[in-house]
């Protein structure tokens, strides 16, 4: 899948993390076709420490698969740093800028990164890049059906980061006790009043339901617009009203009259297996038809998604600026792109996690990778993507929300 490029001075390709930081998203467009064969040369040998959570087993499955796939393929090492919480790579990376850490002199090889973790590094100038739009593998990417490939919670990515995942706001059913899904939060709300006592989401600042929070805003505000931006505090109040008011008409309605919430979606999704709730929340579609192959769902699960969209966002790998091992670390991004390595993925067997590639880009043989329908318990229309909020609303949405609920 490697295509003939260009050459262009190696100095500019692997060298010189901190200028590259800073220079404008054109210079990648209209300048860097980079050498790839240099970089395949001078990642041989080189050993990429890749920080990523490890909260999964699946996912380090994923991780040591594809670190044979890349020694086999490029003789580069990839040493997955189990992590927790990767905020804690970003005050690492800020302790070495202070400590005047420069070029080659880090510790972080290749993060996986999305929000306000990106925007920081961005901000602050702690990338590699641009990078991503330059790989070969990149030309495979969905870029129009799945604009946040470009664009991580409002903030433009300018190829500072590479896309590695989907995720979009789904919810998942027993379809024998939820024949007719509420296809926006109106008829949610509907449901709720129906049926009351048999709906919740989980406790922020959980993941899930500040996600679901999130869905509720983007329903209400009067203009969206200004979500993409970070929120004015003297204008919040009013420009959050709406989602206050759906909320006190919605929380009498749910489980245990909206005073108690699940700590977290996997609590959610047990008691709908129960039959206790009526449905459940997840922020990756595969969810379902993975636990219906698992068996803990049963096989009459739906999934979908909103008819006029649901939030959604992609995740990212990044390369700090002080990297030891810059075109190591590109060549597993890259693989990671391919279609060998986002078809096992998204292989609800192996992990699940939706692509970032637009398929009918790819070569018959590669897409002959994928399944060619919907498998069972995965959404059968798939609904457009909304842009997540800028990444300045989660905290004071948050914050409200605590006040206001507990």
């Amino acid at each position: 899948m490697n295509l003939p490029l260009p050459t262009l001075s190696r100095r500019s390709l692997l060298l010189g993390a901190a200028s590259a930081s800073a220079l404008p998203a054109a210079w990648a467009q209209q300048n860097a076709q980079p050498n790839w064969s240099a970089i395949e040369k001078a990642a041989r040998g080189q050993t990429v420490y890749f920080n990523a959570w490890a909260g999964s087993e699946r996912t380090n499955a994923y991780l040591q698969w594809t670190a044979g796939e890349v020694m086999a393929s490029h003789g580069v090492k990839l040493e997955h740093v189990k992590i927790t919480d990767t905020a804690d790579v970003v005050k690492r990376v800020r302790a070495e800028k202070a400590a005047g850490r420069g070029e080659a002199e880090g510790t972080v090889d290749l993060v996986w990164i999305n929000g306000e973790n990106f925007a920081t590094l961005k901000r602050e100038g702690l990338l590699f890049g641009p990078f991503a739009e330059t790989q070969p593998n990149f030309q495979y990417v969905d870029v129009e059906g799945k604009p946040t490939t470009r664009n991580d919670f409002s903030v433009p990515t300018d190829g500072m980061e590479s896309p590695w995942g989907m995720a979009q706001f789904t919810l998942f059913a027993d379809g024998k006790r939820l024949s007719k899904p509420p296809q926006n939060m109106a008829e949610l709300l509907a449901l709720a009043r129906s049926q009351p006592g048999r709906i919740t989401y989980p406790r922020l600042p959980d993941f899930t339901g500040t996600t679901f929070i999130k869905q509720a805003l983007i329903e209400h505000v009067a203009d969206s617009s200004v979500l993409s931006r970070p929120p004015v505090e003297t204008a919040f109040a009013q420009q959050t009203a709406n989602l206050w008011k759906f909320l006190d008409a919605l929380h009498p309605q749910l489980w245990r009259g909206g005073k108690q919430f699940p700590q977290n979606p996997a609590a959610v999704r047990q008691m709908m297996a129960d039959g206790e709730l009526l449905l459940a929340l997840t922020f990756n579609p595969n969810e379902p038809a993975n636990e219906l192959a698992a068996k803990r769902l049963p096989a009459s699960t739906i999934a979908w998604q909103f008819n006029k969209g649901t939030i959604g966002n992609t995740h990212f790998v990044a390369i700090p600026y002080n990297a030891k091992a810059k075109a190591g670390a590109q060549i597993v991004t890259n693989f990671l792109l391919s279609a060998k390595a986002q078809a096992r993925k998204a292989d609800i067997n192996e992990w699940g996690d939706p692509t970032v590639l637009d398929l009918k880009k790819l070569p018959a043989a590669e897409r002959a990778l994928f399944p060619a329908r919907p498998l069972p318990g995965q959404v059968a229309q798939a609904a457009p993507t909304l842009p997540e909020p800028h990444a300045g609303w989660v905290d004071p949405i948050e914050k409200e929300w605590t006040r206001r609920y507990l």
